[in-house]
């Protein structure tokens, strides 16, 4: 029985017993949160907020989310969490009825609470000013762009890379295609095969050049690093 039959079934078993109208509503709600998330962040603010998983039974706000919503802790956090920041930041969103109006994916908004959790306390920091943030509140709340467009497009204006990052990232890459290409080249046929033993010999003497270079650059963007730590 798949998770959808499971919560259907309890909320047809909860009806049968007269249970709380908001305990069945939460039921429902579990079922379809992935269309319409922000009803489901809704309700699971009022039940935490009003404790009424107690009287439905339950010691814990978590328990009662896991046990007869099925949903994680880390779901449900992310839910009432993502809820609380468009209350704050966008309240006219929760107007919206996410059809003609559509609602921003929860991933989107989750995006949004991560910027606002890691901003550098720096006002002169990159990102941290008025016109970055303005664009990313109309890419989130106007635009409904995607967690991945808004990854692309602000990771490297709120999460820049050390300098040092990307040319390590570089050198991986560089090893990881030449152990494929060497994989390849050992299977390959039709080929002409002192070619191929010459290119597998290039290959080899890269990877031992690549041994040396990828530790140094490690070592470069930790001291990197430590010193703007420090500084």
């Amino acid at each position: 029985m798949t998770t959808h039959e499971r919560l259907k079934a309890l909320e047809e078993e909860l009806a049968a017993q007269g249970a709380d109208g908001i305990r069945l509503e939460l039921v429902r709600r579990a079922r379809v949160f992935k269309r319409s998330w922000v009803d489901m962040a809704e309700a699971l603010t009022q039940v935490r907020r009003q404790g009424l998983w107690r009287k439905w039974g339950y010691d814990d706000f978590y328990a009662y989310c896991s046990l007869e919503l099925m949903l994680t802790k880390a779901s449900v956090d992310k839910l009432t969490g993502s809820y609380a920041v468009v209350q704050e930041h966008a309240p006219k969103v929760l107007e919206r009825d996410g059809v003609a109006s559509p609602i921003p994916t929860i991933d989107a908004v989750d995006y949004f609470a991560k910027v606002l959790r890691e901003r550098p306390a720096n006002d002169e920091a990159p990102g941290d000013d008025e016109e970055s943030w303005g664009e990313l509140r109309k890419a989130v709340f106007d635009d409904n762009k995607s967690v991945a467009v808004l990854r692309k497009t602000f990771n490297p204006i709120f999460f820049p890379k050390p300098e040092g990052l990307e040319a390590v990232e570089n050198l991986e890459k560089i090893r990881s295609t030449a152990r494929r290409l060497e994989g390849l080249l050992q299977r390959a046929e039709g080929l002409d095969p002192a070619r191929v033993s010459r290119l597998i010999e290039e290959l080899a003497g890269l990877r031992d050049e690549l041994a040396e270079a990828i530790p140094k650059a490690k070592a470069a963007l930790e001291q990197e690093t430590a010193s703007e730590a420090t500084a």
